[in-house]
């Protein structure tokens, strides 16, 4: 079910009215779980088990790590379970058309396995939930009398299927959203955080992303053969955009939703495209993600406990498994390996430096040399989303040097890409200047106007409805 679709809005506005009636106060924990089931359904009726039994699984380790004897057994047996899960319906194809005969036998069968909507996030959310539990991080662990198996597993559910966060994040860690179950009240909603989070979600999304994808959808095989030089350029910068108003459009409107039921989601995105450095951008692209890569797998391997040259095979083989999550195909283990390399390198260039380039005492012109320089890399990174297939996206670049003068330079058919990305750019600008004395006079003062604007935008020039980006990982 599409957040942009008025199925999706229908059922926020039912479940909210159901929730808030004063006589299902203490039950609202089941009001959002069969909203949540509901959601799910919607699209994946028959996996709709896979993950009530992930939820269940889960449910058990986390309880056994923290409340019986032998932690450590359940602990390790929860985290294998949710790798085991992950890896059989997300990466056995992969595997089987890699390694094995497809025509017969397991490899044909892990070939015609479904890929389940959102394994990668209610996995990890289950990992989560299964570490913290062995590390001690909750509060109940130390009660006595303990809570009951029921309690821990209702708030396990609704921490694994909560469907605001269900599909695509952001990644909740778990100690924090289990000391927010509790009864809520209509009068607790903070209405103006509500609007703005779904207004400027809804206005990354349907305005500028599904518009977007109208224009890069040229940039697939064959078709990018076919354009000029400062086409295809113009087309990667375009494709950057689209990527982060589709995904950081879809967390703000997940967090916005929740909100509504009292939930606070954590922020997902805090302007990427600013950043001057890979080691800043990783700070503030899919925070939750490199939250948890950072501390369940870069810090478990070691961190830079254990001298440079483990440091820096830390960071390359946290990056690799990152980009393997985004997707099964050896393009994204590609990407991932991209990424690894530039914060290697860039660690062992300019270690903990602000910039990633310096030019003696111009700070502000090292600055800005930096974050153009991420920008770049960074977008050139993308192609291996849009281009799976890694020779495809190795040809794009070579027409890129090729088409210079044998094709006309900008197709002017898509020149509206500027148009659509210039509200993400003055997105960011007004972020780095929000501190001036006449930004917040002369435009902070009356955000109001560019709310309407936004709003305004949504109904009347929204781009053909589409699918979510990272709803395929």
């Amino acid at each position: 079910m599409l957040f942009n679709s008025w199925l999706f809005v229908g059922l926020v506005i039912a479940t909210a009215i159901i929730y808030y009636l004063p006589f299902l106060k203490q039950r609202q924990v089941y009001v959002l779980l069969i909203s949540s089931c509901l959601f799910y359904a919607y699209d994946s009726l028959g996996l709709l088990l896979l993950l009530i039994a992930s939820g269940l699984l889960n449910a058990m380790a986390s309880y056994g790590t923290m409340h019986l004897k032998h932690a450590r057994t359940y602990a390790t047996m929860g985290v294998v379970v949710n790798l085991c899960l992950l890896g059989l319906f997300k990466y056995g194809g992969l595997i089987s058309t890699s390694f094995l005969d497809t025509s017969s036998g397991i490899g044909h069968f892990l070939c015609t396995l479904p890929l389940p909507l959102g394994i990668s996030f209610y996995t990890f959310s289950g990992i989560s939930l299964v570490v913290d539990a062995y590390r001690g991080r909750f509060d109940d662990q130390a009660m006595s009398p303990r809570p009951s198996f029921l309690q821990h597993t209702k708030k396990t559910l609704l921490y694994i299927c909560f469907f605001p966060k269900l599909l695509a994040g952001p990644i909740a860690k778990s100690k924090e959203f289990f000391e927010e179950i509790a009864p809520k009240s209509f009068r607790q909603i903070n209405w103006t955080f509500v609007f703005k989070s779904l207004v400027v979600g809804y206005f990354l999304k349907m305005v500028i992303a599904d518009n977007l994808k109208d224009f890069t959808f040229w940039m697939a095989y064959p078709y990018f053969e076919l354009r000029g030089t400062g086409t295809l350029i113009l087309m990667v910068f375009g494709y950057s955009v689209q990527m982060f108003a589709d995904f950081a459009g879809y967390s703000l409107i997940a967090i916005g939703v929740a909100a509504i039921f009292g939930y606070r989601l954590p922020t997902n995105f805090n302007f990427p495209y600013i950043a001057s450095s890979f080691r800043e951008f990783w700070k503030r692209w899919h925070i939750t993600l490199s939250q948890f890569l950072m501390e369940y797998l870069y810090i478990s391997l070691g961190g830079n406990r254990k001298g440079k040259m483990r440091t820096y095979l830390n960071l390359l083989l946290t990056m690799m498994l990152g980009g393997l999550w985004h997707g099964a195909a050896w393009s994204y283990l590609v990407w991932g390996t991209y990424h690894g390399l530039c914060l290697v390198i860039e660690r062992m260039i300019c270690g903990r430096r602000e910039n990633c380039i310096s030019i003696g005492k111009w700070t502000r012109i090292s600055h800005w040399l930096s974050i153009t320089f991420v920008f770049v890399l960074v977008s050139f990174g993308w192609l291996l989303f849009m281009l799976p297939d890694f020779s495809e996206a190795v040809l794009y670049v070579k027409c890129i040097f090729n088409n210079y003068g044998s094709v006309i330079f900008i197709d002017p058919k898509l020149l509206p890409i500027v148009i659509y990305a210039a509200p993400v750019a003055l997105y960011h600008a007004l972020y780095c200047y929000k501190d001036r004395d006449w930004v917040r006079k002369y435009v902070l003062r009356y955000d109001y106007i560019f709310y309407g604007i936004m709003l305004f935008l949504i109904v009347t020039n929204s781009g053909s409805a589409s699918s979510f980006v990272y709803f395929q990982f």
